[in-house]
């Protein structure tokens, strides 16, 4: 683990949609190193008889743990402070998964405070993009989201298919049904991409045809989630070309 200076002291913040979801992928991927990978480190440093400490993630892909910022306000969202206090007071897993679920709440702060002058529309899509990610708390207790297998009846069309419905409302991607976890494997990874066959996965972006109700990775037909938030009715490729010789 190395030490670094957070980027966003040196360089102008990120300001658009993009540039925040990247800054918070890195950050994110620097603490999930620290409390998987580097774990064994990262619980060493973290010494209750030291200081208030926190843990940070940089732009870098790095993590830290060290004091909070001297300057009042702060630069940016502090993390949550004295991580280091209950180490030896709680089960270990326990403790990682506490410093997680903080750890999800101050990347969250960071990346809605740098998209302070974004309008409605951006930081929806922003939270969009984050809230297609496992959170580093999901991660670090290996716990999955329940996942609804996209069928063609109109309630699951409305939780599978990220896209607006008539009504304005945004879609969910087909990754959570529900709030509830399962540690099984997903009973739903039989689900076919209509353009390549290939298997369902949770980390992916999917899209639902309105026409012939078969689901699609998005990288397959060139669908982005931003792209799919301004689509009131979706066609795939095939159905279009149907549509066009009609």
């Amino acid at each position: 683990m190395c030490i670094f200076f957070d980027t966003i002291s040196m360089f102008a913040p990120p300001r658009t949609v993009e540039e925040i979801f990247k800054d918070y992928c890195a950050r994110r991927a620097g603490v999930v190193r620290a409390l998987t990978y580097d774990v064994d480190e990262f619980y060493g440093l973290c010494d209750p008889d030291k200081e208030n400490l926190c843990l940070y993630g940089h732009p870098n892909e790095m993590w830290e743990v060290t004091l909070p910022a001297e300057e009042v306000p702060p630069e940016l969202p502090e993390p949550a402070l004295g991580i280091n206090f209950a180490r030896d007071g709680m089960n270990r897993k326990d403790w990682l998964s506490l410093v997680a679920v903080h750890t999800d709440s101050w990347l969250l702060s960071v990346a809605f405070y740098l998209g302070a002058r974004l309008n409605r529309n951006e930081r929806k899509r922003l939270f969009s993009l984050i809230n297609d990610l496992p959170t580093v708390f999901e991660v670090v207790t290996e716990r999955k989201p329940i996942k609804d297998k996209p069928s063609v009846d109109s309630s699951s069309k409305s939780r599978g298919s990220t896209k607006r419905s008539n009504d304005g409302q945004v879609k969910s991607n087909p990754k959570l049904a529900d709030e509830s976890y399962e540690d099984e494997e997903d009973e739903h990874s039989e689900t076919l991409c209509g353009s390549c066959g290939g298997n369902y996965n949770a980390d992916e972006f999917w899209i639902g045809c309105d026409i012939c109700e078969r689901w699609f990775h998005g990288k397959c037909v060139k669908i982005t989630p931003a792209k799919a938030e301004n689509i009131k009715q979706y066609k795939c490729p095939s159905c279009s070309m149907k549509r066009g010789r009609q």
